[in-house]
């Protein structure tokens, strides 16, 4: 049973959920433990790297996007206490987001002939894009615009700037418990991602792939560097639990993480 989901963003990022929801919602989900891991955000809402709120554990976490050479990955951080050199890279890579989402914006509505009703806020990214494209004049779902116009490759795709794998690393290394690399069988070549793992303190697991996804590649990465298993759901709406952490599981990770804050 799902007692843990350590990846969930908001609205702070991409997400659905207010990150004030997320105890309750966690909590209506049976859960006991809950990571807000908002893309390239540090939590304004959380004052500690660990709290209590609502009689949940909430994990004050972040999803951090680094270009890793042959491909791009990220890295996940929990327990985090933000330092000045965080919150700075922070900054510029939120800037960033904005004037790539501009362009794709650009794009889409010049491709599609259509006006999309969009904010240019931190955080925004390719959800809210598809959202919009979805709610607008186009004949194009959420899932269809990710899959033929604004995915990776795709027609109005624009690559991001972002921290190389060793910044990044040190960068959450500064100032999380723990660093972990996000669900590794995504990636266009697994085992390059999983070979970074050795590098990092943890790698997530548990995580809603397809039910035929052959996770024996991560259990041996797990192996072979004495890694930490953390996991999941990815939430960007507001469903928790989907994936993540048993009691046990779970545990293993508490020890890793600062003693909560009420």
């Amino acid at each position: 049973m799902v007692r843990a989901d350590l990846h969930v963003h908001t609205t702070v990022s991409d997400g659905e959920l207010d990150p004030a929801a997320v105890p309750a919602t966690a909590r209506q989900a049976g859960l006991d433990a809950v990571a807000i891991t908002d893309h390239d955000r540090i939590q304004p809402g959380l004052d500690a790297p660990v709290v209590r709120r609502d009689g949940v554990t909430v994990v004050h976490g972040i999803e951090l996007r680094v270009d890793a050479g042959k491909q791009r990955v990220d890295l996940l951080g929990y327990g985090l206490d933000p330092t000045p050199d965080l919150e700075a890279a922070c900054e510029r890579i939120q800037r960033d987001r904005v004037e790539r989402a501009r362009a794709i914006v650009d794009c889409v509505e010049d491709r599609l002939g259509v006006t999309l009703n969009i904010e240019f806020h931190p955080g925004v990214g390719r959800p809210h894009i598809a959202r919009a494209i979805d709610a607008s004049d186009a004949d194009l779902g959420y899932q269809e615009a990710f899959e033929t116009l604004i995915g990776d490759d795709d027609p109005c795709f624009v690559s991001r700037e972002i921290p190389t794998f060793e910044t990044g690393r040190r960068l959450l290394a500064e100032a999380a418990a723990f660093v972990g690399l996000a669900h590794p069988l995504r990636y266009r070549d697994p085992d390059h991602a999983l070979a970074l793992a050795a590098d990092l303190d943890a790698v997530e697991l548990a995580y809603p792939y397809d039910h035929d996804a052959d996770r024996r590649p991560v259990r041996r990465a797990i192996d072979r560097h004495g890694l930490l298993a953390t996991g999941g759901s990815d939430a960007h709406g507001r469903r928790l639990g989907i994936a993540g952490l048993d009691a046990e599981q779970f545990e293993r990770v508490r020890k890793r993480l600062p003693h909560p804050r009420r």
